[in-house]
This record gives structure tokens, C-alpha cells and sequence, in this order.
């Protein structure tokens, strides 16, 4: 990634912090989040099955999670 300037550091390294503790599994914590889940576990097949993607820092890191 090619950064310009200080504010685009700044964004880039603050989209990276919240996709770290946020979304990113970590080995010490048996796999989880460092943060409580904010999306509600799905109530049937059909909303488990719409999946979106997200992506973090221009594409560079993905997030899945269900659709709404």
C-alpha cells in the first residue's frame, strides 16, 4: 500500500486497529474477537446462507459476515 501523506497513515492505521479488534481472531482467546459480537446469531437457514463481503484497508483484508 502506498501511502501519501500523515492523514492517510493515520487512516490507514486506524482502519487496521478497529479490523484487529474487531473482526480478526486472535490465538490467545481460543479464536474469538477481543469485542462482543454485534450482529445477532441467524434465526434460519436462508439468512445464514446471505453472506457479504467487506472490505478493509481497499480491499487489501476482507471481512465476512451475514447480510441483513
Amino acid at each position: 500500500m502506498l501511502l501519501w501523506n500523515r492523514r492517510h497513515l493515520k487512516t490507514v492505521v486506524a482502519a487496521y486497529v478497529t479490523h484487529y479488534n474487531t473482526a480478526r481472531p486472535h490465538h490467545g482467546i481460543n479464536l474469538d474477537v477481543p469485542t462482543a459480537d454485534r450482529d445477532p446469531t441467524p434465526a434460519n437457514l436462508e439468512q445464514i446462507r446471505r453472506i457479504e463481503r467487506v472490505d478493509v484497508l481497499g480491499g487489501l483484508v476482507h471481512q465476512y459476515r451475514h447480510a441483513a
